[in-house]
């Protein structure tokens, strides 16, 4: 995610909604701000604000103020919560008697030595031919 900052020589409200419009159908644009008091647009998202400022400069004179990643509003840090030993070696057991048993079925389904395994599991391809002897109601055209 990146965080770009244009500054647009806009003077009224016609060219600020034909700048809004072009930006916001791009690709990988998550928010637009627009700031008329000192003439700046902030574009947020997985952009390139090189292809931007080629898109804006059909309309007025644009130049990139600067580019960065976009802050992303802080989360608050989880302590993780601390667990008894036995109820996690309770659960690695469930896990590691979960994983045998699943061991087994695929063993079983996929190494069983019995030959017509692999017959049944891939067929021989037969191709079919026919013959004009075979089939007398057949139409040939000669």
């Amino acid at each position: 995610m990146k965080k770009a900052v244009m500054k647009l020589e806009l003077y009224d409200e016609r060219a600020k909604k034909k700048a809004m419009k072009t930006v916001s159908g791009m690709q990988g644009v998550d928010s637009i701000l627009m700031d008329m008091k000192d003439r700046k647009l902030t574009v947020v998202g997985d952009i390139d604000p090189v292809d931007i400022v080629s898109k804006l400069r059909k309309l007025c004179h644009t130049e990139i103020v600067s580019v960065g990643p976009s802050k992303e509003p802080e989360k608050k840090k989880e302590e993780p919560k601390k667990e008894d030993p036995k109820k996690t070696e309770e659960k690695k057991k469930e896990d590691a008697k979960k994983a045998e048993e699943l061991q087994k079925i695929w063993q079983a389904y996929y190494h069983s030595g019995h030959p017509d395994y692999i017959i049944a599991q891939h067929p021989p391809h037969y191709f079919h031919r026919s013959v004009v002897e075979e089939d007398p109601n057949a139409c040939v055209i000669c």
